[in-house]
């Protein structure tokens, strides 16, 4: 059974003391806290990482407005899985990682905090002299990866990447490695859709409302649609539009639009057009390693961007201020961080 996405346990308590940490408790739709808890103890087979930097991913933002399904998630819950920071202490099974190791984390959410705890799986072990609050980013690039061969990319193929948020800044710069015929994207502001210039896009095009069809704009530069479609859009609605895009024996990935669909879908119109629809994240463990591997090193290569979307950092005390920020949704708000180290000394301002 491939492994799913975690939430370390926390217990949290009523009282301030050295072994007990920040850590912030979404209890409600549009309501994120800042609690204490205890700080964890590694079991025999985890180690304990000592969080620095979090990004807020759109999953986030999605639970923060209450998009969600009950099914899919529940309140109060703990957010945050775009992790970066350095081990702390490695239970008495472990091999290999080390205490003082800088990390990027992967499948763990609930890490707004100062400390969490994870099997070796997650953990992907960075260079000690890059960023940490770049190594936060490269959480996303298995997920990335899978998407770009799922796509089965060539060069005679037109791709098109429907949104620029964070993750579809990311794409396009791995999809551009691909050398589709044109990389094609799509986003409501001027500020991403100059960054994706930068990192690939053959054609912008400013989307006038999230509502608007995209086939509506670009339609007349590309009548036949699109061989290739990837919405990194969060509402599952996108997937409507997403499938008139689609050209005749065209492909869908769904790297976003998992969200709750509100829309009709047209399966007629699948059916009609001989699509082919992936979800992207990776179906075997070992993938999810190799592509963890793989991002790293685009990005030590210098090949994927993970530091110029950052637009935004606060401190954990100001998770809530964050969160508002980056569901306002406008053209200079792109990556949004948390810095989760706190001054034991006084406050993390």
């Amino acid at each position: 059974m491939v492994r799913k996405m975690t939430v370390p346990p926390m217990e949290l308590v009523d009282y301030e003391g050295p072994d007990t940490q920040l850590c912030a408790v979404m209890t409600d739709v549009g309501n994120i806290e800042v609690k204490r808890a205890k700080i964890p103890e590694p079991a025999d087979n985890e180690v304990r990482i000592k969080v620095k930097w979090v990004g807020i991913c759109g999953s986030d933002v999605e639970v923060y407005r209450g998009a969600r399904e009950p099914e899919f998630i529940t309140y109060p819950t703990r957010l945050g899985h775009e992790v970066a920071g350095v081990v702390d202490k490695v239970g008495k099974n472990i091999i290999g990682i080390k205490e003082g190791d800088h990390v990027a984390l992967r499948y763990v959410w609930g890490a707004f905090a100062e400390y969490v705890c994870c099997s070796p799986f997650a953990v992907k072990v960075l260079p000690k002299d890059f960023p940490l609050i770049e190594g936060s980013l490269i959480e996303v690039l298995p997920a990335l990866l899978s998407a770009a061969e799922n796509a089965d990319i060539s060069p005679n193929k037109n791709v098109l990447i429907m949104g620029q948020g964070v993750s579809g800044l990311a794409l396009t710069q791995v999809v551009n490695l691909y050398s589709p015929r044109n990389l094609v994207v799509t986003d409501l502001f001027d500020e991403k859709l100059e960054l994706a210039k930068k990192y690939g896009a053959t054609h912008t095009y400013k989307m006038p409302s999230p509502d608007a069809r995209t086939m509506d704009i670009v339609g007349e530069d590309f009548p036949e649609g699109f061989d290739i479609v990837i919405p990194c859009l969060l509402e599952g609605s996108g997937m409507v539009d997403a499938i008139d895009a689609a050209a005749q024996n065209g492909r869908i990935v769904m790297y976003g639009c998992i969200g709750t669909c509100h829309k009709p879908v047209d399966f007629f119109k699948v059916h009609k057009k001989r699509l082919d629809i992936f979800s992207t994240e990776p179906k075997r463990d070992i993938d999810n390693r190799r592509y963890f591997d793989e991002g790293l090193k685009l990005v030590l290569d210098g090949l994927v961007n993970t530091k110029e979307t950052i637009t935004h950092i606060f401190p954990l005390s100001r998770v809530d201020e964050a969160f508002k920020i980056r569901n306002e949704h406008k053209g200079d708000t792109i990556h949004v961080m948390i810095d989760c180290e706190v001054n034991r000394e006084g406050s993390d301002e």
